[in-house]
């Protein structure tokens, strides 16, 4: 079982970086493999990307290649997602989410906005 909170949401214009953070509480974080999926208003919810429990392998979306990067810290119960240059198009409710045998768990997700 892990509960999972997120932070870091905002506005930030064109261009301009953000980074978000997941932050988990409970046991065996370290079991799970940890994703960034984003929904914008009216569209159906997309998978961002995804670090695995060693964060040696890393998948991103083609839309945030290059600019986005998924890391974890699993002393620290931490998974984050650092965004650069960011578009108009990157707006949405940016969601964390766990998986591993216990099922997946997800967070209340934070909103990020990018407009000029």
């Amino acid at each position: 079982q892990v509960q999972l909170r997120e932070s870091g949401g905002g506005a930030v214009q064109p261009g301009g970086s953000r980074r978000l953070s997941c932050e988990a509480s409970g046991s065996s974080f370290g079991s799970y493999a940890m994703s960034w999926y984003r929904q914008a208003p009216g569209k159906e919810r997309e998978l961002v990307g995804t670090i695995t429990t060693s964060g040696t392998s890393i998948n991103y979306l083609d839309s945030v290649k290059g600019r986005f990067t998924i890391s974890r810290d699993n002393a620290k119960k931490m998974v984050y997602l650092q965004m650069n240059s960011l578009k108009p198009e990157d707006t949405a409710v940016y969601s964390c989410n766990a998986r591993g045998m216990a099922g997946n768990f997800w967070g209340q997700g934070t909103q990020v906005s990018v407009s000029s």
